[in-house]
């Protein structure tokens, strides 16, 4: 019997039907009270998550406090925002890449100012002494990816964002793939403006992001020199009434407020929990069976806990990639390449959101049994026994049972 269709693809992540049926409610105004009661649950779960992911429950707000908005855009609009909010034509943006979403970042900033990258290949880590060279007293912003979705590193945000403090630099944190599913510390990083997206740990469809303001950013803050539709003056402006500056996506804020309520009952201490040993279940069992993990963290840079990248074996590199990933695709488990010139060179997995662990167990075995299919030799069986070990899933009966 075919298994039903698993995503497991580093976003879109799967919603539950709950989050499904939100968006299926009769249509109200984007003016109205029962919106801005949307508005008002989504904000207060996100004020939640934003502010208490840690491993104990303890909170990371700064002193002053901030302000969440939902963003009616995907988080590259957030980070945008960010950027051309901040800086213009005279100042300077020191932008950390080593990965596709870090690049992007780069790229939105060199649009309005000057931009020093820190830049190494993509999937290595990046050396703090060469970040500490690049930020000065001149330097306004530092941008980084916190958790690199197209490689499966961790970086080092403590260590970086207090090297921005140490500048009076301000300090914007893609936190994209590990805001929902991760440790993530706003005090304690000197994080001025941090942006996620629905469609990722938050488990909500995509379309719409979000992003904390903290107080004590907001001064710095030039509505005037950004998009019009990023302004976030006006932004804040509206939020204190739930409201957007333009009009919402109705459906897709109902569907966030769902979303983040289910991560509240669940509690951010609980999630991260969760997320650190579904990870590692990946990881042993990918690398049980004889496959390699392709980022290279060194130092005070981590792997992933929410994404693992794997290197796809010699047999099924390049143009030969297809006879795995079609083998998985047969399976009915969706899985992700790599992006842009690391297509072909690996594939990627993900554990945000709500699965359960037995879809872990599935994904190990899937990749085992397409690998296998394509003629790679790897031990499926190691490999899902090694990933059991880090999970809560009991050995399936025998059928002679």
């Amino acid at each position: 019997m075919e298994e039903d269709f698993l995503l497991l693809n580093p976003g879109p992540v799967p919603v539950t039907d709950e989050v499904s049926a939100a968006m299926d409610e009769p249509m109200v105004s984007h003016r109205s009270a029962a919106f801005e009661a949307v508005y008002e649950r989504a904000q207060d779960g996100l004020d939640y998550i934003f502010e208490e992911s840690t491993p104990d429950g303890t909170s990371t707000a700064t002193a002053g406090g901030g302000t969440t908005l939902l963003l009616n855009g995907t988080a590259t609009m957030g980070m945008e925002a960010a950027v051309a909010n901040l800086v213009g034509d005279g100042g300077h943006v020191v932008a950390l890449v080593n990965g596709k979403f870090g690049r992007r970042f780069a790229r939105i900033a060199e649009r309005y100012t000057d931009v020093t990258r820190v830049e190494v290949p993509w999937g290595e880590s990046i050396p703090l002494a060469d970040v500490r060279a690049a930020i000065t007293d001149d330097t306004d912003v530092v941008t980084m990816v916190h958790n690199e979705t197209s490689t499966g590193l961790l970086n080092p945000a403590a260590a970086v964002g207090r090297i921005a403090s140490e500048h009076d630099a301000r300090f914007v944190l893609d936190g994209v793939t590990s805001i929902g599913g991760d440790v993530f510390c706003l005090d304690a990083w000197n994080v001025d403006i941090a942006v996620t997206d629905a469609q990722k740990a938050l488990a909500a469809p995509p379309g719409i992001s979000a992003m904390y303001v903290t107080e004590e950013v907001e001064d710095a803050l030039d509505g005037e020199s950004a998009p019009f539709y990023e302004d976030l003056d006006w932004h804040l402006r509206k939020a204190d009434s739930h409201q957007t500056p333009f009009t919402s996506a109705v459906p897709l804020f109902r569907a966030m407020a769902v979303a983040v309520e289910d991560i509240v009952e669940e509690t951010m201490a609980a999630r991260i929990k969760r997320h650190w040993k579904q990870a590692e279940a990946f990881r042993a069992g990918f690398t049980a069976m004889g496959l390699e993990l392709f980022a290279d963290a060194q130092d005070v840079t981590v792997l992933s806990n929410t994404v693992t990248a794997v290197s796809l074996p010699e047999p099924v590199r390049g143009d030969d990639a297809d006879a795995f990933f079609d083998g998985v695709a047969e399976r009915n488990v969706s899985i992700s390449g790599g992006q842009a010139h690391l297509g072909g060179t690996i594939f990627r997995v993900s554990n945000m959101g709500g699965l359960p662990d037995r879809a872990i167990l599935r994904g190990v075995r899937t990749v085992g049994e397409a690998m296998d299919d394509a003629g790679v030799d790897v031990d499926v069986d190691a490999g899902i026994a090694a990933a059991r070990s880090e999970l809560d899933v009991a050995e399936p009966a025998s059928a002679d049972d």
